[in-house]
């Protein structure tokens, strides 16, 4: 039996699903077999056996730390040299870039760590990081928004008929990120005691600058009853009072979660934005937004792609962007592409190209070196062996509440991570298709 030549892993669907299937479609157009899993999919022993399915690459999600790699490579795969990161967490704010969590430690720095532009590279280059195991690929989830992805996404008109609206009236749309507006002081201090960082500040940032942007919102579908505004929400935003409130006051504002951000910034006529890193797919789609901000941001929270952006920071200024589109970007040029590399080439083919490379040459370093002790962690095996069981039979951890409420707690959220995660392979396979039909033409290479 032929092993597996790329193993790549994924924590979350909407984030990262698409982006990976493109890569997959791309190395299997070359010849190569690939697998994809996710973080807490049963872990395959025989993937630990070399010469049977062990991967040749393993391709993560997130590696920080040596835990990562003992987690989401040894848990996985046994010893693995060749371990590259699609780093997905690399828009953090000030704070976040000089601390040493998001820059690396252990034997994370000798896992290779791809970038999706040169500032991120310069950063881990300045912690530490040699410059072979940092390269610069682009960002794959930008390739999407390319030119030649045209007809990938649903036009306007089909998008609005989908979900009741009307394609002939301005449609505008705001992406939220206010994730912690709903959460309650008790979990606001909670979280703050896990993370080691005192979230309650920003936690009253997203209170108020939620109210007041919902303020502007109300004033304006009151006096333009002819405009339709799509309000985005963030995953956090699970029950907002407000947001019921508003939508039951106006029926042209709309909650909407379903379909990509992407696909909501291609179709929207005006799009408006708080703090959230999609503002890097509304510069790729070729649009422009305006970045409401009722209230200044803690500059520890900000992204730093943020700095010294134009913001709206008053009701008259974002009827005006309502109403007219804006000239310019609400972001330098050389910022926006100092984090996203804009190329000629799509990532896609970058990224391709490097995991090919990976294949064919040497490690380029020694992930398991020493002073890095792995350890197979036989409890995680089985209890993910028993969460898994019990969803394939749809028995919720929560019906055991009663009689053991500890295991329902901790067995309940690991059971909410496999479900969210959780993608059928009639809709994996669907994807899969669509996303065919838009590769580039073959490149001549040579046979691996």
């Amino acid at each position: 039996m032929k092993h597996t030549d790329f193993l790549i892993l994924y924590e979350h669907v909407v984030r990262e699903y698409e982006s990976i299937l493109l890569l997959k479609a791309e190395l299997e157009r070359r010849g190569y077999t690939v697998a994809i899993q996710q973080l807490l999919d049963i872990k395959r022993i025989s993937r630990r056996i070399r010469g049977w399915d062990k991967p040749e690459v393993l391709v993560s999600s997130c590696m920080y730390d040596d835990e990562a790699i003992n987690s989401h490579v040894y848990n996985n795969v046994g010893v693995c040299n060749k371990v590259v990161n699609l780093h997905w967490e690399q828009m953090l704010s000030d704070t976040q870039e000089e601390g040493a969590w998001f820059n690396f430690n252990g034997n994370a720095k000798k896992c290779i760590q791809t970038c999706w532009g040169k500032r991120t590279q310069e950063r881990l280059i300045a912690h530490g990081m040699e410059e072979k195991n940092c390269p610069v690929t682009g960002a794959v989830m930008m390739d999407f928004l390319r030119p030649e992805f045209e007809g990938y996404f649903k036009s306007k008109e089909a998008l609005c008929a989908e979900h009741g609206l009307d394609a002939g009236r301005p449609l505008l749309l705001y992406i939220s990120s206010f994730g912690y507006a709903s959460m309650t002081e008790q979990e606001v201090r909670e979280l703050s005691e896990m993370a080691g960082e005192d979230f309650t500040g920003f936690a009253h940032t997203n209170r108020v600058s939620m109210e007041q942007t919902l303020a502007w919102f109300d004033r304006y579908l009151t006096q333009h009853p002819e405009a339709q505004l799509v309000y985005r929400r963030h995953p956090s935003e699970w029950n907002s009072p407000a947001l019921l409130a508003l939508a039951e006051k106006h029926s042209n504002f709309h909650v909407i979660f379903s379909d990509s951000v992407k696909q909501w910034i291609v179709a929207a006529d005006r799009i408006f934005i708080w703090m959230s890193t999609a503002i890097a797919e509304v510069y790729f789609a070729g649009k422009s937004c305006g970045v409401l901000r009722p209230v200044p941001i803690e500059y520890e929270f900000d992204p730093v792609i943020y700095r010294d952006a134009a913001v709206i920071d008053c009701y008259e200024a974002f009827e005006d962007a309502a109403e007219h589109e804006q000239a310019g970007f609400p972001i330098q040029k050389e910022v926006i592409e100092g984090y996203f590399d804009k190329s000629e080439r799509p990532a896609y083919l970058r990224m391709a190209d490097l995991l090919e490379q990976v294949y064919r040459e040497p490690p380029r370093d020694t992930p398991f070196s020493p002073p890095f002790q792995p350890h197979f962690n036989w409890l995680k095996y089985f209890a993910l062996l028993g969460i898994h069981g019990m969803f394939a039979l749809k028995l919720h951890p929560k019906r055991f509440a009663r009689i053991a409420p500890r295991f329902a707690d901790f067995a309940g959220r690991i059971y909410g991570y496999v479900e969210k995660a959780a993608i059928s392979p009639a809709d994996a396979a669907a994807m899969e298709a669509k996303i065919k039909r838009f590769l580039a033409p073959a490149e001549k290479k040579e046979n691996k």
